[in-house]
């Protein structure tokens, strides 16, 4: 009974495992290709890019609320630096 409780709660839970959005210090990359590929695996599929105080800003929309966000990127390291609803 445990057993199947557990079973039915791990596969409930796998969709949102599946769609949660990247996180602050996630690195996703320096280039378009390379960000885009992993925003869009955490749940973020990009919309655009633009350059914004020297930083690279994606655009994205959340899989799972399909609200737009501002993901800001550090054109360094490919780090995440912020994520925040969009104003677009």
């Amino acid at each position: 009974m445990t057993r199947t409780l557990l079973l039915t709660l791990a596969l409930l839970a796998a969709p949102f495992a599946a769609s949660a959005m990247p996180a602050v210090g996630d690195i996703v990359g320096t280039n378009a290709d390379t960000a885009k590929a992993a925003l869009e695996k955490a749940g973020c599929p990009v919309n655009a890019f633009e350059s914004e105080d020297g930083k690279i800003e994606a655009i994205c929309t959340d899989a799972a609320t399909s609200k737009k966000m501002d993901i800001t990127i550090d054109p360094a390291n490919g780090a995440i630096l912020t994520i925040k609803g969009s104003n677009d």
